[in-house]
């Protein structure tokens, strides 16, 4: 059984549907969570909700920022052995329309401060010569969505880097891998139109949604000890929408 006992463990983006699930599923399971996230009333429901976790507020975009950010992590929770990096954001528009500054947020955000989160983890678990990283991408990194060339290209470079990663420290017991969602019932997804989720609801061979909790479960088994021979991986949590 997995079993994340004297694991200390930081989740990005955790005031969020994906993020509830995956600080309630890592919790159940044992282990010493810190959630972070950019709004405080967000982050004190997921208190109230999850009394066993930490909080911390923080914004990954201030990359000058991120080196101190997980300094205070590890002081917090005593050590730092995984890092779900699971925040991100989307600004959505068609390629022709699209302002270069809504390139470069996205990008800045989703792919620049996951490799920098990453990065400073690392040298935290290089200590101890074990870790865990889990970067959150989408099914869209591999298959393109209209208005979302940003958002896309930020996904699939996510999964190009956590390879990178995974062949460099893979001797120091350091795995990276990806889990990739498809469409999961989230905030993301509660303002697309009935007329949309219908369309993309009858692309998925399964007929449905996905729930928080199918990524959370794949999350928590790439984190574990029993996952320990993989790395640059990427797990597809989609339906059958989309298949590698």
């Amino acid at each position: 059984m997995i079993n994340f006992k004297n694991r200390n463990i930081l989740i990005t983006g955790a005031s969020g549907g994906i993020g509830n699930e995956l600080v309630k599923k890592f919790i159940s399971l044992g282990g010493n969570v810190l959630g972070s996230g950019t709004k405080n009333e967000k982050l004190d429901l997921l208190k109230k909700t999850n009394p066993n976790v930490k909080i911390k507020k923080f914004d990954i975009s201030d990359h000058s920022r991120i080196e101190s950010f997980i300094d205070e992590v590890f002081l917090e929770l005593g050590g730092l052995d995984i890092v779900i990096n699971n925040a991100g954001k989307n600004i959505d528009n068609l390629s022709l329309r699209m302002k270069e500054e809504e390139w470069k947020k996205v990008i800045d955000i989703n792919l620049t401060s996951t490799f920098l989160l990453s990065k400073y983890s690392i040298k935290k678990m290089l200590k101890n010569k074990f870790g865990r990283i889990v970067n959150i991408t989408s099914v869209v990194g591999h298959t393109g969505n209209l208005g979302q060339a940003n958002y896309a290209a930020s996904k699939a470079g996510i999964i190009g880097m956590s390879k990178s990663l995974a062949i460099e420290y893979a001797k120091k017991d350091i795995t990276v891998n990806c889990v990739s969602p498809g469409f999961i019932v989230s905030n993301m997804t509660s303002n697309i139109a009935e007329k949309v989720k219908l369309y993309l609801t009858s692309r998925i061979p399964m007929g449905k949604l996905g729930s928080g909790e199918d990524v959370s479960n794949c999350v928590a088994f790439l984190s574990s000890e029993q996952a320990g021979y993989i790395t640059g991986e990427t797990l597809h949590v989609n339906g059958g929408m989309y298949m590698s």
